[in-house]
């Protein structure tokens, strides 16, 4: 599947593909966060059959459906694949010697060896997030890992483990 991208100067970004079935779908995303949805005639592409616009609000909340769900699957699929591989996600406790602090002082893949690929904030996603990302209270981590390592990732989040 191609995805083809085109930068609207003042307006946002427009996306446009077209999917398994043939239908041709536009989206583009407004600088001021919200997003029109199109689907384009098959006969003629400059001729939308339909489109309807999302606030900013309707945009992030679609965005989170699509997004964490979609990103903590793909792992879990890539579990099964990976014998010993497994993901897990764990909320920041309140009082934990982490929040206010940087994921790279968890010192997660050195310790415990578990990487974690994505931070989960309220409605926003933080994939790939780096060292210097700071935790909050609340977060969620979502992690892979061998069961032991997410173990201890877990107990060393809480502030139960001895080096933290």
């Amino acid at each position: 599947m191609e995805l083809e991208e085109t930068l609207l100067p003042g307006v946002g970004v427009r996306y446009q593909m077209t999917t398994r079935s043939g239908e041709v779908l536009g989206v583009v995303v407004q600088r001021e966060g919200g997003a029109e949805f199109a689907v384009y005639d098959r006969r003629d592409p400059d001729r939308a059959r339909g489109v309807f616009r999302l606030s900013a609000e309707e945009a992030d909340a679609l965005a989170e459906v699509l997004g964490a769900p979609r990103l903590t699957q793909r792992f879990a699929d890539l579990s099964r694949e990976v014998p010993g591989l497994e993901s897990a996600r764990f909320t920041v406790p309140p009082g934990s010697p982490f929040a206010g602090r940087t994921l790279g002082d968890t010192k997660a893949r050195t310790l415990t060896g578990c990487s974690v690929v994505a931070i989960v904030r309220g409605d926003d996603v933080i994939p790939s997030p780096t060292p210097d990302d700071e935790l909050r209270a609340g977060d969620v981590l979502v992690a892979i890992g061998s069961a032991a390592g997410l173990e201890q990732l877990d107990r060393r989040l809480a502030g139960r483990d001895q080096d933290g």
